[in-house]
């Protein structure tokens, strides 16, 4: 399933946009402004729609520099109501693969986007896969899969979300509470205990993992 960010300030058209996307089977996350979008450039989107014109100080300009720097294949999409031809051409100039003026069909979104993934991530084969190996699991950052012997793990988003703060900081002891502001947000509450169901859930699906134990502090993945 491909993950799609969309960053739209316009709350009914992000809305509206959101549901046509997860009928044709999409995971679909919504960001109201640049700011907050920026805080989750690592979380494995395989397409941005970005609004040009956000409110505060990052604009859809801004936040395709962060996209493309973060992982360059990973394709965008321009909307806004501004229909000048500088726009457009800007927008592309910086490495965006289409653009929509305001209003837009969403049926006509629908079936770019579908066509943009598939010459991403289905057609070309020079692109190179956002992939990673640790200890005989395959791990796909783009599509967030992880896999065995050629066999799919299917894992929850918040397992997947556990496994990419544990490969990114490899060696590195967190505590719970550490852990709970990397993987559930800072604004969590609830107990930490979740963390430990967590852990002994990927455990069990990925048990050549390796990952220590520290007594009445945390956690750590050993390599």
């Amino acid at each position: 399933m491909y993950k799609i960010a969309i960053v739209e300030d316009e709350l009914n058209l992000s809305s509206l946009t959101k549901k046509y996307l997860e009928k044709e089977g999409f995971e679909v996350t919504t960001f109201s402004d640049g700011e907050k979008a920026s805080e989750h450039l690592n979380d494995g989107f395989d397409l941005w729609i970005l609004d040009i014109m956000l409110p505060g100080d990052i604009s859809g300009y801004d936040l395709i520099k962060k996209i493309k720097e973060n992982n360059k294949i990973t394709p965008v999409v321009f909307t806004s109501a501004r229909v000048e031809e500088f726009d457009r051409i800007t927008g592309l100039g910086m490495g965006s693969d289409d653009y929509l003026a305001k209003p837009y069909s969403n049926r006509e979104l629908v079936l770019r986007v579908k066509n943009i993934l598939s010459r991403v991530y289905v057609n070309n084969t020079e692109k190179k896969a956002n992939t990673d190996e640790f200890n005989g699991y395959c791990i796909d950052y783009d599509k967030r899969i992880v896999t065995e012997n050629g066999v799919n793990i299917n894992l929850t988003s918040k397992e997947y979300d556990l496994l990419y703060f544990l490969l990114k900081n490899k060696t590195k002891a967190f505590s719970r509470d550490q852990i709970l502001d990397n993987v559930w947000g800072s604004d969590y509450f609830g107990s930490d205990r979740v963390v430990d169901d967590l852990m002994r859930r990927l455990r069990q699906k990925m048990p050549n993992l390796s990952v220590e134990t520290i007594y009445g502090f945390g956690y750590r993945l050993l390599v």
